[in-house]
């Protein structure tokens, strides 16, 4: 989605809005994946000072956990705002994506916020444990290879009696 940003200055009296769906399944996220379409609405309002652009978006994200490698889901509303002044086009400083022409790429802006606003470090919950390093299995999942205290030592198998004694 195109918005003419620099004919919104010259004719622009009223609030624009615009909801949209935008699938970016083909796109490269690092780390994760968007597979379904991203929901959200844009805004444009004028104002005393410039324009307000608000961009209201939510994502449903798909990757691995960082830890344990379960499949993690997690939805990432957000909200962001910017203020506009007409000599910000013109500005190699202004961090939107705006052409020569003074049309703004929504598209790109929803992009460009997403890889900035999702984590590079996923979890699957807070307290995920990890995989053992002994056998690779989750430790959530109850591996018996490292000792009951959570210790990742393995337990030689020749000692666990020894262990009974202690209980």
């Amino acid at each position: 989605m195109q918005f003419d940003l620099k004919k919104f200055f010259q004719t622009g009296r009223e609030p624009y809005r615009a909801a949209f769906t935008l699938d970016l399944s083909e796109y490269d996220f690092p780390g994760y994946q968007i597979p379904q379409p991203v929901t959200g609405s844009f805004t444009a309002s004028p104002t005393g000072e410039g324009i307000l652009l608000e961009l209201q978006v939510s994502a449903s994200v798909d990757a691995e956990c960082a830890r344990c490698l379960e499949p993690v889901h997690q939805d990432y509303p957000f909200k962001r705002e910017w203020l506009v002044r007409e000599q910000d086009l013109t500005s190699d400083l202004l961090e939107l994506p705006i052409d020569e022409t003074g049309k703004l790429n929504v598209d790109e802006l929803v992009y460009e916020e997403l890889v900035m606003e999702v984590p590079t470090v996923l979890l699957c919950s807070p307290d995920c444990q990890g995989l053992c390093p002994v056998c690779g299995k989750p430790k959530a999942a109850g591996c018996t290879c490292c000792d009951e205290g959570g210790s990742t030592t393995p337990v030689d198998e020749r000692l666990a009696i020894l262990k009974q004694l202690l209980n």
